[in-house]
């Protein structure tokens, strides 16, 4: 849990079993913040893989998680910075998008936003992926970091949220 021994939650951890996984791509720093909820996520879904972002090289091991026939990749961003063709609303997605028998694999820019706008662009290994749009009607309730506005949500949140969408509702209560 990267707490200090005193206060280690490693014995709380819950053990709850999803079909979807997790792909968090981390800005810079953000592995060493201790308020990232990145690694909250981990905690949760046992299926998480955290690769570090560059713009100028990329991780053999992530692009071989996304050709993996398992998982059905989905990058989550919002809808209005992307081409209508790529964007889909729910889980699975749409037919021409699905297919059967892969399992959903929710790929998260984490870091802030201006990271993550930034993680979208310059990532074309992303660029043929369909694009995970939330609609969540609600404002972020995490507050250890504050965000710019209260439509941007902190990487658990977002991650429960896709969880709720695949499903996975005990998951994304416990996540949340």
């Amino acid at each position: 849990c990267r707490l200090i021994a005193s206060h280690c939650v490693c014995a709380l951890r819950p053990a709850v079993p999803t079909r979807a996984g997790v792909c968090l791509i981390m800005g810079d720093i953000e592995p060493l913040k201790p308020s990232n909820t990145g690694w909250l996520v981990a905690d949760v879904v046992a299926d998480t893989e955290a690769f570090g972002w560059s713009r100028i090289a990329v991780d053999p091991a992530l692009l071989a998680m996304l050709a993996d026939p398992q998982w059905q990749p989905l990058l989550v961003f919002p809808g209005e910075f992307v081409e209508a063709s790529r964007v889909v609303s729910e889980v699975p997605p749409s037919p021409d998008v699905a297919v059967p028998g892969r399992r959903p694999l929710f790929i998260l820019l984490d870091g802030t936003w201006s990271e993550a706008r930034k993680m979208f662009r310059k990532s074309p290994y992303l660029d043929g992926l369909p694009v995970l749009t939330l609609n969540p009607g609600k404002a972020s309730v995490y507050r250890l970091r504050r965000a710019a506005h209260g439509h941007h949500f902190c990487t658990a949140e977002v991650a429960a949220q896709c969880l709720e969408l695949a499903g996975e509702s005990h998951a994304a209560e416990t996540l949340s």
